[in-house]
């Protein structure tokens, strides 16, 4: 038996996504035995990132400056804005390095069922960003769920009339992918997306 502080990091870090509490025993563990090197880092890395972290006011991003990077950052085109329904979406577009334009954070997506309406997300703020002037693309980079979906329709409904083109993340088959394996939706939206052959 471990002791109580012990089990506490055990059970704080089974709290984390991907692990469960096995996980994170053999985590603690790893941990424990590297003391020194690792826990002191991580320690000191939490510490940090707990005093120094910030919303972006901007763009709704995640980081240790305000406004964040990605938004302080002059070699980005201003006049595109991608939108994303979480941070985390916003990093793994980022990572691709594929979009050079600006982001913006909803902190969500509309959903009857969870109470999600439009006030709670940052849809409002968005189109301020958009009404300031100077953004010519405004890229809906929503999941392909049917919440996302919706959020997509409403965001673009509430962009018509602005002087910016509204366009969306392609959906349908994956690079490599083989039919037989793709569900239904997939399918069909691959179908419904086809292009010609140049």
């Amino acid at each position: 038996m471990a002791s109580q502080e012990i089990e506490a990091l055990s059970g704080a870090l089974a709290r984390l996504p991907g692990l469960g509490p096995r996980s994170a025993r053999r985590a603690v563990l790893w941990l424990i035995k590297r003391r020194e090197t690792a826990l002191a880092q991580l320690v000191d890395a939490l510490a940090t990132v707990r005093d120094l972290l910030v919303e972006c006011d901007t763009c709704g991003n995640v980081d240790t400056t305000n406004p964040c990077g990605i938004c302080a950052d002059r070699r980005r085109d201003p006049r595109s804005i991608c939108v994303v329904e979480e941070v985390a979406d916003l990093w793994a577009l980022d990572r691709a390095r594929l979009f050079a334009g600006k982001y913006h954070v909803l902190g969500g997506r509309l959903s009857a069922l969870e109470g999600v309406r439009p006030e709670d997300l940052t849809i409002g703020q968005l189109l301020d960003r958009v009404r300031q002037g100077g953004v010519d693309e405004v890229v809906l980079a929503m999941n392909a769920t049917l919440e996302g979906q919706t959020t997509a329709h409403y965001i673009a409904e509430r962009l018509e009339g602005l002087p910016v083109r509204v366009t969306q993340l392609a959906h349908g088959l994956p690079v490599g992918g083989e039919l037989d394996y793709l569900d239904e939706g997939t399918l069909a939206q691959a179908l419904r997306a086809r292009r010609p052959i140049a």
